[in-house]
């Protein structure tokens, strides 16, 4: 499926000179792109992209594996028939829990050439949380690793998942293994991509809730070819250009806007398993593209190697999934004479809006609605009545387009509650719109944390909090914090008999939940803050509870 790589000239754009993004020509670009037509399958639309020469190199490992866009063609098209061979039901989910990996992407492309719908699931996600997400989508297959077959076995048979099969992240040299690929080994290299509709479901990503229940967000081959397209015009993706791919490919980020990226503009991948800041600077001069969350940004200026040689042939750095601090937007700046494109999307809207790539890119900013989104925040006027705001007010902010997703698996109330009566998304977010229409995100109405680039929604964790032996009760408040961005962090009203200490609550809480989830410090006191209403004041916990020490921290 792969080859060592082969001596190659490497081809890049010419690097940017001094700060060329804060350039104040206008973007020459027209406010609305052509999209193609999506009546086909979004691989197929990835497929019409691939460079002629099929020999060329799509995805290069760390540690030196070659695949060409060949390679992913033929392979891709083996699992497909795999797939197609189990015998599924027309919209069968194909759920991966899975390392990153060549191969990890390849089965998401298999997925979507098949006509079959992915669910990628966080790698962090433990047995309660993989129970509930079997529970409720279904799946018909479900891939994980080797080492989790065991536990995941006996949930997914007990569930009535139909078929089991392990993927095995390689690595050192080493060949991707597993049973999938075993029996994939069997299929032919070739396949017929089969067709699909625009509104034809795609891909489910699972997002938290307010009220502890995860919702799976239904994206459409046209709400993420769409924006696949979009951003890449938007963002001046180019001939020769090479993605330096540090992200998980569970997420939004690292598959539908980083990965989807290099393979509608037929560009290389540098595949990193992980963010580590030597390795992405030892690949950042082979690459013109890089994306990550704040805290990879964080981590390089904090890297003794990190410096405007590092970044010469860098074209493009994009930041999101969580707010970029402006002391980092500002110090990345002068270190590298690069600003860092920071824009603003969720899992069920995929992008949003984006600082432009010509014009001012203003820090504390996600920059202007992209084209073909129609973005609007609402508040209340003088009399009580809903109305949209003007420049420098605060709102709702509300979405329609062709990247919004078509709802909520299995929750058509939740669906209605969060559209409105003509076609908004609430995105339960709130900002704040400039002069010159930069969007600024000012907060959030669903309490929600993002922590490292996740999502943590502060209900889910407080209720497996209050089932602790000795809780009496529990709230969970997000704090900022220079690397995570802000950091998960409880106060406990312990029971009057209880001897719980902070390490006993963070042991129990990792064999619960994900690790991101997993408060960073843990507090006692002797009662919350209440209002008169009897509701927790989280905003004095915050206040009270903010760290001395942002960045004293270290992951759990």
């Amino acid at each position: 499926m792969y080859r060592r790589p082969r001596p190659q000239a490497t081809h890049l754009p010419e690097p940017a000179k001094g700060n060329a993004c804060l350039a104040t020509a206008r973007n020459t670009f027209p406010r609305a792109f052509p999209i193609l037509n999506m009546t086909a399958n979004l691989y197929a639309l990835f497929a019409s992209r691939f460079p002629a020469d099929s020999t060329a190199c799509c995805i290069e490992t760390h540690d030196g594996q070659y695949y060409s866009w060949g390679d992913i063609e033929r392979a891709s098209a083996r699992i497909a028939n795999l797939l197609g061979s189990l015998d599924l039901p027309s919209g069968a989910r194909i759920a991966a829990q899975v390392e990153k990996s060549p191969e990890a992407l390849i089965l998401y492309l298999a997925t979507l050439r098949a006509g079959f719908v992915y669910l990628p699931l966080n790698t962090a996600y433990r047995a309660a949380e993989i129970e509930y997400f079997i529970g409720d989508a279904e799946p018909a297959v479900f891939v994980c690793t080797p080492q989790n077959f065991g536990w995941v076995a006996q949930i997914a048979f007990k569930a009535g998942t139909r078929h089991l099969f392990t993927l095995d992240e390689g690595g050192n040299g080493r060949r991707n293994s597993g049973s999938l690929l075993a029996r994939a080994m069997h299929h032919p290299d070739s396949f017929d991509t089969v067709e699909k509709q625009a509104d034809d479901l795609a891909v489910i990503l699972y997002t938290s809730g307010t009220t502890g229940r995860s919702k799976g967000a239904m994206l459409s081959h046209g709400n993420i070819g769409s924006n696949a397209q979009v951003l890449q015009q938007y963002w001046h993706w180019q001939a020769g250009d090479v993605l330096l791919h540090a992200l998980p490919l569970f997420h939004i980020h690292g598959l539908l806007v980083a990965a989807n990226g290099a393979l509608l503009n037929g560009s290389k991948m540098i595949f990193l398993p992980k963010f580590e800041a030597a390795e992405v600077c030892r690949q950042l001069p082979r690459s013109t593209v890089f994306m990550g969350v704040p805290t990879y940004y964080v981590r390089l200026l904090a890297s003794g190697g990190f410096d405007r040689g590092t970044c010469r042939n860098i074209r493009l750095f994009v930041s999101g999934s969580a707010p970029l601090l402006a002391d980092t937007f500002a110090e990345f700046a002068e270190r590298t004479d690069h600003t860092i494109l920071e824009r603003y999307g969720m899992s069920e809207t995929a992008m949003l809006t984006s600082n432009p790539y010509a014009q001012e890119r203003r820090g504390g900013t996600v920059g202007q609605p992209l084209p073909g989104v129609s973005l609007r925040l609402m508040g209340t006027d003088s009399e009580g009545r809903s109305a949209v705001c003007g420049a420098g007010e605060i709102g709702d902010i509300q979405v329609k387009g062709p990247n919004v997703f078509h709802g909520y698996w299995r929750m058509p109330e939740k669906t209605a509650e969060e559209f409105t009566a003509d076609g908004y998304f609430k995105t339960g977010d709130v900002g704040r719109f400039d002069n010159q229409g930069y969007l600024s995100i000012v907060g959030r109405s669903k309490d929600l944390i993002i922590s490292g680039g996740y999502n943590v929604y502060p209900k889910e964790i407080e209720s497996v909090l209050d089932e602790i032996d000795g809780v009496l009760e529990s709230a969970v408040i997000g704090v900022p914090h220079i690397d995570f961005g802000e950091a998960v962090t409880a106060v406990i009203v312990k029971r009057p008999e209880a001897k719980l200490t902070t390490a006993d609550v963070i042991a129990l809480m990792k064999t619960s939940i994900a690790n991101f989830k997993v408060p960073k410090q843990v507090f006692f006191a002797d009662e919350l803050p209440r209002n008169a209403m009897g509701k927790v004041q989280k905003n004095v916990l915050r206040e009270q509870y903010a760290l001395p020490a942002a960045g004293s921290l270290t992951p759990s």
